[in-house]
């Protein structure tokens, strides 16, 4: 299933990103209760250091969020989101201006502030704009970068809606359908992602991995988000801690199956992933 190579370029901070050779988004968390452990971080010194060593080893994106969305986790105000990213977008944008972060959150008005405030880059949207009605003509107002995500439900209630008529049809005509809501509104930038472990079972998310090259049918980049998340761990009876030979595992799968971005807590792991992935494409270029 081939897609079309001039889908394959994205705009961050005035600089297109050839997506042809996949990028690796880091993930650095600012909330005290997200599903991994070693990815909270605290103010300060160690913040920055986490930032910094992303970003040596290869991360493209920075990604903040603020917001826990692990099932059950405790919903915050956007007072409490906003104070939570702000330290660590003014230090990324402060010691690495040329790197494009992104904000993980599903409110417009967080998206309009750190837009504004510190010209952020990319929206990463779990909910798809569905928890927040002024999410699209937000980010085309803003006309910035723009993660379109599968969920049902809330990040409190998303594991209650697992039952689909047919999964990977239902997923793809929800993406389809809003990207082009967002194109019609003039943003050009738009991502999707399948929403690995938000409203789907298990086997739902392996049965997604399995068919991901059909995603290329929406004609936009691919973001894959597997990183340490229970569809490892649970699988292979260990912990988010103890998932990380698991995770690169499906990141190579997702890269196969046309992942144009990986969102990762570990950076290096996956930037060494797509260099293998390369060299094998490549080979296979040759033979050609």
């Amino acid at each position: 299933m081939k897609t079309d190579p001039s889908s394959l370029f994205l705009k961050l901070n005035q600089r297109l990103y050839d997506l042809r050779t996949p990028i690796v988004m880091g993930i650095v968390n600012v909330t005290p209760d997200s599903f991994f452990s070693l990815s909270r971080f605290k103010a300060g010194r160690s913040l920055l250091n986490q930032e910094e060593q992303q970003i040596a080893e290869g991360a493209a994106i920075i990604d903040v969020g603020g917001y826990s969305t692990r099932p059950q986790a405790a919903p915050v105000s956007s007072e409490e989101e906003l104070r939570r990213i702000s330290e660590p977008i003014e230090l990324i944008r402060k010691k690495f201006p040329d790197v494009p972060v992104s904000v993980d959150t599903f409110r417009a008005e967080v998206a309009r502030t750190v837009v504004e405030r510190y010209g952020v880059s990319m929206i990463n949207d779990v909910s798809g704009g569905t928890l927040d009605p002024m999410m699209f003509e937000t980010v085309a107002a803003l006309q910035v970068a723009y993660v379109l995500m599968h969920m049902r439900g809330t990040p409190q209630t998303m594991q209650s809606h697992i039952t689909y008529e047919a999964l990977l049809p239902d997923v793809i005509h929800f993406l389809e359908k809003r990207v082009a809501q967002l194109h019609l509104l003039g943003v050009n930038d738009v991502v999707i992602d399948p929403g690995f472990g938000f409203s789907k079972t298990m086997e739902q998310n392996y049965e997604l991995l399995r068919k991901l090259d059909y995603f290329k049918e929406i004609e936009v980049p691919l973001l894959v988000g597997v990183s340490r998340k229970s569809m490892v761990y649970n699988l292979l009876e260990t912990t988010p801690g103890g998932a990380l030979n698991g995770t690169t595992a499906l990141h190579m799968l997702a890269l196969l199956g046309g992942a144009s971005i990986l969102r990762v807590h570990d950076v290096k792991e996956a930037v060494e992933a797509v260099k293998i992935f390369k060299a094998w494409q490549q080979a296979g270029n040759q033979e050609e």
